[in-house]
């Protein structure tokens, strides 16, 4: 039930925003204003998670996908600052992306994935299906709850972990999850971003 009222109310709060974006979205280059994306959630279950669209239209995953195999078959060692999940210099964002994606905004549509079941606003990161052949035999643990917005790892410094410490993180926080983690998460969210956007 919280995250229903939670959920609600960011979109509720960030409509204004979320008009603006769209608009801004259509005016750079016509293209759709959602991205839609398989993601695997709680059970391996897959979803399709909803974002704002920040990539220029029909961009390729093959480029994310190499990246991926590449970090995790690094050494455990922390990846360059700011650079796990988010290619630096990538061609395929889009003006405006760059925007959205500094503000966190490009998120925000995910708000509907938890209203509609397949997400929580706290929780392990949704899974690619193509990093899962990666994972060692104890991250599968990651699916025995809902995946969230934010987790652990975003309040974790996750801009100076490696892809192992991630997946490990979200281990750790469905072992030991409760409502006073969860709380104190979303407390700590708000400081993260700030901090990754500085």
């Amino acid at each position: 039930m919280a995250d229903v009222v939670i959920a609600a109310s960011a979109l509720t709060a960030a409509t204004p925003l979320l008009i603006a974006a769209a608009v801004a979205i259509k005016l750079e280059d016509g293209g759709p204003v959602l991205f839609r994306q398989q993601r695997l959630g709680q059970g391996q279950q897959a979803f399709t998670l909803l974002k704002l669209r920040t990539m220029a239209p029909q961009s390729s995953s093959e480029t994310h996908e190499r990246y991926i195999a590449h970090l995790a078959m690094q050494p455990r060692s922390p990846a360059p600052l700011g650079e796990l999940f988010k290619l630096t210099n990538d061609s395929r964002v889009s003006k405006v992306g760059r925007w959205l994606r500094r503000l966190s905004l490009d998120e925000v549509p995910q708000f509907v994935n938890v209203l509609a079941g397949h997400m929580s606003v706290v929780g392990p990161r949704p899974a690619l299906p193509y990093e899962v052949a990666f994972y060692q035999s104890h991250h599968f643990e990651r699916f025995a709850v809902l995946p969230g917005l934010t987790g652990l790892w975003q309040v974790s410094g996750r801009n100076r972990l490696d892809f192992m410490d991630m997946l490990d993180l979200d281990v750790h926080y469905v072992r030991r999850r409760s409502a006073l983690r969860d709380l104190a998460i979303l407390l700590l969210t708000p400081r993260a971003l700030l901090e990754e956007n500085a």
